[in-house]
């Protein structure tokens, strides 16, 4: 129950931010176009900053050791949910567009943005990094074939270039420098490592602010009506997690290998799926709808699979 609790605690005040960024766009004290730029800072500073921050203060020999332990995971969990995902949104939709939205939502929780804030503050920094290990092969799926095939149009015939750049990405190369920092005790002046946590910082309100101007621009009774948004929001939030835990239970694995796959799986449905069709002037609405729908019910969703998780490991 205390960790119910201390989940909820935080849903809670991740959902202020939510709020925040939401009436801020609502009442138009911020540009349209803020969500955009606000975004580009997240990716390229505040998240890369929290990440490197949290690399250079706690990866060690020890940490090295264990890590490729968590890509192993990581990558087999991305390998049964894309397979898993493209199944569930065959049966839900015929429509190809649609169907390649929910193809991501499923494959794709909101790992990132959604699971950095949580996990970070309900389990703290030295599972964070952990975690942050874990979902590098979550990030080159999508880099990879993700964001190209589903999410772009015409994006099967983006060049290999492009997608290796894609990539490499400010987040990936500050895991990689972090880990570097960190494990060769490289001295980092007191002053840039207070600046870094401090732009680190920034990371947890920022990417809930953006989930709360993203949700402004939904037609909420509109997405309310879409049946289908809350199957596969309840796949996502509830079915995908009760397997991961099932498939993991009997599994002689250490704790946190198994907290991070489910930390993961239990994440509400990604914002690229407005993100990426948006920039390109294609429909989002329904991607808007479960991506709203989803955020929402993972308030309770999430601490009830955090403490069932608790519970059995």
């Amino acid at each position: 129950m205390q960790v119910f609790l201390s989940t909820l605690e935080q849903m809670a005040l991740l959902f202020i931010f939510v709020m925040v960024g939401y009436i801020l766009m609502k009442l138009r004290v911020v540009p349209e176009n803020s969500g955009a730029v606000l975004s580009k800072l997240e990716n390229n500073l505040f998240t890369p900053a929290s990440i490197l921050s949290t690399f250079i203060t706690g990866f060690t020999v020890a940490s090295l050791s264990s890590a490729w332990q968590f890509v192993l995971l990581g990558t087999v969990v991305t390998a049964i949910g894309i397979p898993v995902a493209l199944f569930v949104a065959r049966l839900v939709t015929r429509d190809s567009y649609i169907r390649k939205i929910y193809t991501y939502g499923l494959a794709f929780s909101n790992f990132g943005f959604m699971g950095n804030a949580v996990v970070q503050n309900v389990y703290g920094d030295t599972v964070y990094m952990k975690y942050l290990i874990f979902v590098i092969p979550f990030w080159v799926a999508i880099y990879g074939w993700g964001v190209p095939a589903l999410l772009m149009p015409g994006g099967e015939d983006v060049s290999v270039k492009q997608r290796m750049k894609n990539i490499l990405n400010p987040m990936l190369i500050a895991t990689v420098l972090g880990m570097i920092i960190g494990i060769s005790g490289i001295p980092v002046p007191g002053f840039i490592n207070r600046a870094i946590s401090t732009l680190g910082a920034c990371m947890s309100p920022l990417a809930m602010i953006l989930t709360g101007m993203a949700i402004a621009k939904i037609d909420i009774k509109e997405s309310f009506k879409n049946g289908k948004a809350y199957i596969i929001s309840a796949v996502r939030l509830i079915a995908l997690p009760l397997v991961f835990i099932a498939l993991l239970y009997p599994i002689p694995m250490a704790y946190e290998l198994k907290l991070c796959a489910v930390c993961a799986v239990s994440m509400p449905l990604g914002l690229s799926t407005i993100v990426v069709p948006g920039g390109y002037g294609l429909d989002t609405r329904v991607a808007s709808g479960m991506t709203m729908i989803s955020h929402l019910l993972s308030c309770i969703t999430i601490p009830l699979i955090f403490m069932l998780f608790e519970f059995l490991f």
